[in-house]
């Protein structure tokens, strides 16, 4: 299979899915290797095609519903409130589309996390705790924003005051 042949594949095997495909999985149905599938996602972004690399693999966005609702969230907690900040967003329905922290000499630093279910965030803290990475948000103290989309803004509403409960969400 060629080069261009081959990237036509990727992006059809990731518009044809709304759930995340593994590098791993995509070198395995097109038997390359991880790495020329890492180059051909490079090379289809710089196309112009919107591929977003999350913790359980490469995802072409859906369009938002036209009732969605956005909303970047400041946040502050320790590591041991990972899970309970991110549980109250997407238990209450919420996406947790990324988190970025504001680097002292790199700036900004984002990172897609794509947690839409319970599911999503399980798998991520698994992977978190056997890789022994830290969250980004160690680099500042602990705060840190979350794009955050919901089904409506009742919903974004429930999201904040659930996190201001319990002390994360900064006003």
């Amino acid at each position: 299979m060629e080069a261009k042949e081959r990237r036509e594949r990727i992006n059809s095997l990731l518009q044809q899915t709304r759930q995340p495909i593994t590098g791993t999985a995509l070198a395995k149905i097109l038997g390359v290797s991880r790495q020329v599938i890492v180059g051909d996602i490079a090379i289809l972004r710089a196309a112009g095609i919107d591929i977003y690399a999350t913790p359980q693999g490469y995802v072409i966005l859906p369009t938002a519903a036209p009732s969605a609702v956005k909303a970047r969230l400041a946040c502050r907690h320790d590591r041991d409130h990972m899970e309970e900040e991110l549980a109250v967003i997407v238990d209450n329905g919420g996406k947790v589309l990324d988190v970025s922290v504001e680097h002292p000499v790199y700036g900004e630093i984002k990172a897609n996390l794509m947690l839409t279910s319970r599911r999503d965030l399980t798998e991520f803290l698994r992977r978190t705790a056997e890789s022994g990475a830290v969250p980004l948000s160690l680099v500042t103290g602990g705060v840190h924003l979350h794009t955050v989309e919901a089904p409506s803004d009742e919903v974004l509403q429930k999201i904040r005051v659930e996190l201001r409960a319990l002390g994360i969400l900064l006003d």
